[in-house]
C-alpha cells in the first residue's frame, strides 16, 4: 500500500460525506486505502459511509476516544508507506494528494509535511507556527502581534506574517491535513494520547524535529478546511478546559519550572481579559450578550482549573 488516508470523524456527516467524495480517484498511479475512524457517533456518519463508500474501510470505535487517540486507532489499522491524516471538515482539492506524495518521494529527510489549507472563502488558512515561548506567547496576549502583524519578531505562534506561497520549513504544522512518512512516524512514535484534543500537533512536530526529520509547508497541495465544524462549538466552556489542559501538557514536557510559572501567569492574564471583555460585551452590545456570558464561563472555568478548583 503506498497512502494510507486517515480520516477522524465525530458527528460530522456532512461535511465527512464532501472530503471523501472529494478524495474519488485522487491518486491515478498510487495504491490508496482510505480509512475512516469514528468516535462513536450518533449522526448518521456511519449508515452514510457503509451506503455510499463501501470500499472505506470504517472503524467503528465505541466511545468518543478524542482527537490523538481517535487517529492513533486509524494509524494502527493502515498500511500505507504514508499516512495522511486528514480532519473530517476537509475537502481536497485537485491533486493534492499526489503533490505531497511526490513531495515526499522527492524528498527523503522529511518526516511530516502539510499543504497550503484555504478557508471556505479560499483565503489563505494560517497552519503554520512557531514553537510556543513565552516571548511570542505575551505578544500574543498583549496584543504585539496584531499590532505588528507584519512582524516575525512579534508575532505570535501563529506566524501571519508568512504569505503561504514557497516551500519552507516549519516548526509546527496544524494537524487538520497531514502527510507522514511510516519510517519516520515509526521512529518518533504516534500521537501523545495525553493529549485529548489541541496541542498534540506541537507534541509531534518537536518529536519529529528532534528525531532528525523535516517538517515542511509544501503550498503544491491545497485543501479547504471548513474549521468550528465539530462537538467544541457545542460545549465551548468544556473545550476551552480541555485545551488550557493541552497547554499545560505540553509546557511540562518541555519546559522547567520557570516556564511553566510564566505560562500560567499568561494563561490567568488572558482568562482575566476575556472575563473583562465579555462583561463588558455584554453590558453595551445586547447582540453580542450571549456570546459575551460564554467568554465569561470559559474564563471562570478555565481559572478555576488552573487554581484547581
Amino acid at each position: 500500500m503506498d497512502i494510507s488516508i486517515v480520516i477522524l470523524n465525530t458527528n460530522d456527516l456532512p461535511y465527512l460525506a464532501e472530503c471523501l467524495e472529494s478524495l474519488r480517484n485522487c491518486c491515478k498511479t498510487r495504491r490508496v486505502e482510505i480509512i475512516v475512524s469514528d468516535n462513536a457517533s450518533t449522526d448518521g456518519s456511519v449508515e452514510m459511509v457503509e451506503a455510499k463508500f463501501p470500499q472505506v474501510k470504517l472503524l467503528k470505535n465505541k466511545e468518543n476516544l478524542g482527537f490523538t487517540k481517535g487517529n492513533n486507532v486509524g494509524i494502527r489499522a493502515s498500511a500505507g508507506n504514508y499516512v495522511f491524516l486528514l480532519n473530517s471538515d476537509i475537502r481536497v482539492l485537485g491533486d493534492c494528494i499526489d503533490q505531497m506524495a511526490d513531495f515526499l518521494d522527492r524528498n527523503p529527510e522529511v518526516g511530516l509535511a502539510g499543504p497550503k489549507v484555504l478557508n471556505r472563502d479560499m483565503t489563505l488558512q494560517c497552519t503554520c507556527r512557531k514553537d510556543p515561548t513565552l516571548w511570542n506567547n505575551f505578544c500574543a496576549e498583549t496584543g504585539l502581534a496584531k499590532l505588528f502583524r507584519h512582524s516575525g519578531f512579534f508575532s505570535g505562534e501563529q506566524l501571519f506574517h508568512f504569505k503561504g506561497e514557497r516551500t519552507t520549513d516549519m516548526d509546527i504544522l496544524v494537524g487538520c491535513f497531514s502527510a507522514i512518512r511510516r519510517k519516520a512516524m515509526d521512529e518518533v512514535g504516534l500521537l501523545d494520547e495525553g493529549f485529548y484534543m489541541y496541542g498534540d500537533e506541537l507534541d509531534w512536530c518537536r518529536r519529529f524535529r528532534s528525531g532528525g526529520w523535516r517538517v515542511v509547508y509544501h503550498p503544491a497541495g491545497q485543501a479547504i478546511h471548513y474549521g468550528g465544524t465539530s462537538t467544541v462549538n457545542k460545549d465551548p466552556v468544556h473545550f476551552a478546559v480541555l485545551r488550557q489542559h493541552s497547554v499545560l501538557r505540553y509546557w511540562r514536557k518541555y519546559h522547567g519550572f520557570f516556564g511553566r510559572a510564566g505560562i500560567k501567569g499568561l494563561l490567568i492574564f488572558r482568562h482575566v481579559r476575556r472575563w473583562m471583555g465579555g462583561f463588558a460585551s455584554s453590558l453595551i452590545q445586547p447582540a453580542g450578550r450571549e456570546e459575551g456570558r460564554t467568554r465569561m464561563r470559559m474564563s471562570v472555568a478555565c481559572l478555576r482549573d488552573l487554581f484547581g478548583g
